[in-house]
């Protein structure tokens, strides 16, 4: 990947955006994002509803900004997903109108930092709104559906909640573009949680259980990785197989360099700096042991 071939979207006055920076900041997004989804207050929120099961709370809560739309967009917005998974939260705006599912949210999200002892003092706060609000503020949304909905909602009044929202907006929109290039790839829906799992990036026996691809399916996205080179013959990723998930992060990446743009490297470098805080309080809470095997 040449950085010279970057469009003049991802090029700031300073030149290309460095798709290390890059890199570096789209994981701490990803990792300041990811305890919504963990966390108990998550579930002690949809329980409020009536909704007990894990599936239909997780596909609830990160649909909720699309408004009540059906399942089936539902599925297409989260890609790797079966259809049957999807099919869960058929009655969840029942429960609860998506504005409601929302405000839940938030106020699990703003539960569980105090839980844990987020904390950013206030001027490193401000410097982190004064950074991402910008980004969020000149990203381009065509394409982009769960970035876009999540930049349609109203920030809440905690200033902590309001950046960790402010982080969603990033979060899904690297999400997306990832789905362009897994598409482009000709990595299906089933194919690439295989894929994601045999580099152990998410244990396997959680993917089943939540996304919900019966035996089958998931042995016949196995044999079409082997047929590729992607998987040896018992699910082990390849060289072949590893280069290709590296050439798709390095594509995914060069969507984002647009992202990042209007603050350049040292300021995403910045970001990724800022908000490390909530990552490392969840991370000495025990919070990710899950999703790490």
């Amino acid at each position: 990947m040449h950085l010279d071939v970057l469009p003049d979207s991802a090029r700031t006055g300073d030149g290309p955006m460095d798709l290390n920076a890059v890199r570096d900041v789209s994981r701490a997004v990803s990792a300041a994002h990811l305890f919504i989804h963990l966390v108990p207050e998550t579930a002690e929120e949809a329980a409020e509803f009536g909704v007990t099961d894990r599936g239909p709370t997780y596909l609830a809560f990160r649909s909720a900004a699309m408004g009540a739309v059906s399942w089936q967009v539902t599925l297409a917005a989260f890609y790797n997903f079966s259809p049957r998974a999807a099919r869960a939260m058929a009655d969840v705006w029942d429960a609860a109108p998506p504005e409601r599912w929302q405000a839940a949210r938030f106020l699990a999200a703003d539960r569980a930092m105090r839980r844990v002892g987020v904390h950013l003092v206030d001027d490193h706060l401000a410097e982190a709104r004064a950074l991402i609000d910008p980004v969020v503020a000149a990203a381009d949304y065509a394409g982009k559906v769960l970035a876009a909905a999540n930049a349609s909602v109203v920030l809440p009044p905690e200033p902590l909640v309001a950046l960790w929202q402010q982080i969603t907006v990033a979060r899904e929109w690297r999400g997306d573009a990832h789905l362009v290039v897994l598409a482009d790839n000709g990595l299906g829906p089933c194919d690439c949680l295989v894929l994601h799992t045999a580099a152990g990036r998410l244990p396997t026996a959680l993917a089943r259980a939540t996304r919900l691809w019966d035996d089958e399916e998931w042995s016949a996205a196995t044999a079409r990785l082997v047929a590729r080179g992607w998987l040896d013959s018992h699910g082990v990723v390849t060289d072949a197989g590893s280069a290709a998930r590296e050439r798709i992060e390095v594509e995914t990446d060069r969507h984002c360099a647009a992202l990042w743009a209007p603050i350049g490297n040292a300021g995403a470098r910045r970001f990724a700096s800022l908000i490390a805080p909530i990552t490392h309080a969840f991370t000495a809470a025990g919070t990710f042991q899950a999703v790490r095997g």
